[in-house]
């Protein structure tokens, strides 16, 4: 019942709240509402840790939490001498989207059964999704429930005051109603607007100090949710199920194995909550499914949120440790192509979200293919249905592309994705052209991979000529801060529709441009500059150069792009640019960028995250530059750059393998936003198992990560000896590359 750091304006999920209270007067004068509870915590004494939280409210209630799956433990401890109160929500979730639900009390078994829908907090307010929940308040005989019953208010509303008050007063329309004894809520959604608080209050007898509560959820119904609970929690202890969840995160985060001894310990610190943000989601939601999906028999996650963000490292990541866990989530991507003919771009909530660049599910599950062919079949993966999976999203366009699948008619037939395009049997918001079309590349880049790798010769050809289209919306008359040329989008008779390349960056100054996924959009890019989307090229980033004038113009444009303020380390676009001196043959400005790319945005500070965590997207891309390696999606390559730590090693339980990475020459210095000079830090050259690499840029994932075994990587301090790659640069399609499948 969470999404981590989606970016959601107003949060996601947050059903079936539960808060302790105090209530002096008895049951009628206790704060119910939203508002009216509000309360401070007090400072310092937040405390978690993998499966475990805790904080102490301002009037001294100490509350803890524990989980499984489905289910969780609360304890709360409260001041002595005082009668333990709760409230506890059915219409309130976060976003404030309750669209009707019923409630029951039980007061001979101290059992509270809830349920209803609510809204998706990323896609359109007119789906809803169904959620139950189940509070056993009794603690296996321990407690007593004392009074029950229910309660319901309105929402606070602000009145208008005249401005030149300068003031601001709330109130509430005046319902604040509780029903002592009552048992029951039934509500419809509220038509006429706002949202109707309400929910079950109670208290227990003797004055417990301490009080544990067992609750169960599920997507499926209310008599789900109590199983889960007897099932995965029963009668142990709380302090039980906080061993057993913390058993289960070390098997998580021993995954990768850190030098704790000589690693630098905010690397470590840095390491190990991102590593741990990356298992918090998707969610296993399999066995609570719904809606179209409610009788599959595969495995169905939740919180796909959104593809977009995840293709890049969170998945690349996941393949090197976690294939089981990997092919669960290319299960569930498959079975949304068999149920509704195209895989999802973005599910949150159960429910279709909003598509931000195409379908980049088909990186996705292209990554998992192109990593585990050999053990697709024993991971339950069919490869000839993930390959049509792919061939649907990319030929076939649904009737509304923006919740799944691609503008397919219009890409395929002008090999750009037109702005304002004339679309007769399809709906979608017509934004987004350039950015669109340069996402449509990439997962035509993956598409041909899996074709090259199934032997489908007509296919590779078909989508190497579309994995090319981003030279479509190449407008090389566009100049911007002295350098020439940037993607632009184009009208259906070939036309170029100048967008500043500027525009969304951080450089805009218009505090009114929209450059999401608003209908007002004129930009042409989501989120992003044409500054920086121009360098989303990954599998052909060879003849972007060319495009941008050679090596020299290239570098020097991406060292401005660093400088004049346009990279958002926050924005996933941008993710692989500091990587990009790669591919002019100059590594070590890679490494450079890369340190300073770190120090400046990642810390293990409560700001140490540049914006939304976005399902672990930031969490991964920090895990990767921390390791030393950055993954070519959709593909097995990986880039070498210098690694943060002198060892670590990758633990692949389902092969049975490990791989461990040594820094030879490794040198604490050099881990801080500038490196010193005379400091080791640049790659001299790459070994694996004892075997000297053809270049120092370059790694497979076959080369080592599906037999284990030593990768070593030699670091010196004469940076201008090593600024090259040895041997072979990256690999891109035009100059040959990605030829073939291991």
């Amino acid at each position: 019942m969470h999404d981590s750091g989606t970016g959601a304006s107003s949060g996601s999920y947050g059903n079936f709240e539960i808060m302790p209270l105090l209530c002096p007067g008895g049951f009628d004068t206790c704060a119910t509402s939203l508002e009216a509870r509000e309360i401070f915590r007090k400072n310092n004494t937040d405390d978690a840790s993998p499966g475990y939280f805790s904080l102490t409210l301002d009037n001294e209630i100490q509350m803890e939490a524990t989980s499984t799956r489905r289910a969780g433990l609360e304890r709360f401890t409260f001041p002595k001498k005082s009668k333990p109160y709760f409230v506890l929500d059915l219409a309130n979730d976060l976003p404030g989207s309750f669209a009707g639900g019923t409630m029951n009390i039980d007061p001979d078994n101290g059992r509270i059964t809830l349920g209803g829908l609510w809204g998706s907090s990323w896609g359109p307010g007119r789906f809803n999704y169904q959620a139950f929940a189940c509070y056993d308040l009794l603690n296996g005989g321990n407690q007593s429930l004392d009074e029950f019953g229910v309660w319901t208010a309105d929402t606070l509303v602000l009145c208008y005051i005249p401005p030149y008050l300068q003031l601001t007063l709330r109130r509430r329309n005046g319902l604040d109603a509780k029903g002592l004894g009552l048992t029951q809520l039934n509500f419809t959604r509220n038509l006429i607007g706002g949202v109707y608080q309400s929910g079950a209050l109670f208290s227990f007898k003797n004055e417990p100090q301490e009080v544990t509560i067992r609750v169960g959820i599920s997507f499926k119904s209310a008599e789900q949710a109590c199983s889960n609970a007897e099932t995965e929690v029963g009668d142990s202890s709380f302090d039980e199920i906080v061993a057993q969840s913390k058993a289960l995160w070390n098997e998580k985060l021993s995954k990768i194995e850190l030098d704790m001894v000589n690693t630098p310990r905010n690397v470590t610190e840095m390491l190990y909550s991102s590593l741990y943000r990356s298992f918090l989601t998707p969610n296993n939601a399999t066995d609570e499914t719904q809606g179209p999906f409610e009788d599959t028999t595969a495995f169905y996650f939740d919180s796909l949120y959104c593809s977009w963000d995840t293709f890049r490292t969170f998945y690349p990541l996941m393949s090197l440790h976690s294939p089981v866990e990997f092919s669960q989530i290319v299960d569930s991507y498959i079975d949304a192509f068999r149920v509704r003919g195209w895989m999802p771009e973005c599910r949150a909530n159960h429910l279709p979200g909003y598509t931000q660049g195409g379908s980049s599910g088909d990186v996705i599950v292209g990554h998992f293919a192109m990593t585990y062919h050999d053990e697709a079949a024993q991971l339950g993966i069919d490869l000839e249905e993930l390959y049509s999976a792919m061939l649907a999203d990319a030929n076939n366009t649904p009737p509304n592309w923006d919740i799944e699948g691609r503008e397919a008619d219009a890409y395929n037939q002008f090999g750009y994705v037109p702005f304002s395009a004339l679309v007769t049997s399809s709906v979608g918001r017509q934004t987004r052209e350039g950015s669109r079309t340069l996402e449509y590349a990439f997962e035509d880049f993956a598409i041909r991979q899996v074709a090259l790798l199934m032997n489908k010769s007509e296919d590779v050809n078909t989508f190497t000529q579309r994995s090319l289209s981003y030279r479509n919306v190449w407008d090389p008359n566009v100049k911007s801060d002295g350098f020439q040329g940037f993607a632009q989008k184009r009208l259906m008779n070939g036309t170029f529709v100048f967008s500043d390349p500027i525009w969304c960056s951080p450089q805009d100054n218009s505090t009114t441009r929209s450059c999401s996924l608003q209908d007002d959009n004129t930009n042409g890019f989501y989120e992003s500059s044409s500054w920086e989307y121009s360098w989303f090229v990954p599998h052909d980033t060879a003849h972007l150069i060319e495009l941008m004038g050679g090596n020299a113009t290239f570098v020097d444009r991406l060292d401005h792009f660093f400088e004049a303020g346009y990279y958002q380390a926050g924005n996933e676009p941008s993710f692989q640019t500091p990587i990009g001196y790669h591919y002019a043959n100059h590594p070590t400005l890679s490494v450079d960028r890369v340190r300073d790319v770190v120090f400046e945005n990642f810390d293990i500070t409560p700001a140490g995250i540049p914006g939304n965590d976005d399902q672990a997207a930031m969490a991964t891309l920090l895990v990767f530059h921390l390791l030393g390696l950055y993954p070519v999606p959709g593909s097995t390559e990986l880039l070498v750059l210098s690694p943060f730590t002198p060892k670590y090693t990758i633990h692949n339980s389902f092969l049975n393998i490990s791989t461990t990475v040594t820094t030879q020459g490794f040198d604490s210095r050099s881990v801080q936003q500038t490196i010193p000079k005379n400091v080791a830090a640049y790659v001299k050259s790459v070994k694996i198992n004892g075997v000297a690499t053809p270049s120092r840029c370059h790694i497979d994932f076959y080369d080592v990560f599906k037999t284990g075994g030593d990768v070593v990587i030699e670091v010196t301090a004469d940076k201008a000896s090593v600024d090259n790659c040895g041997g072979s640069l990256p690999e891109s399609v035009s100059t040959g590359g990605f030829a073939s499948a291991r």
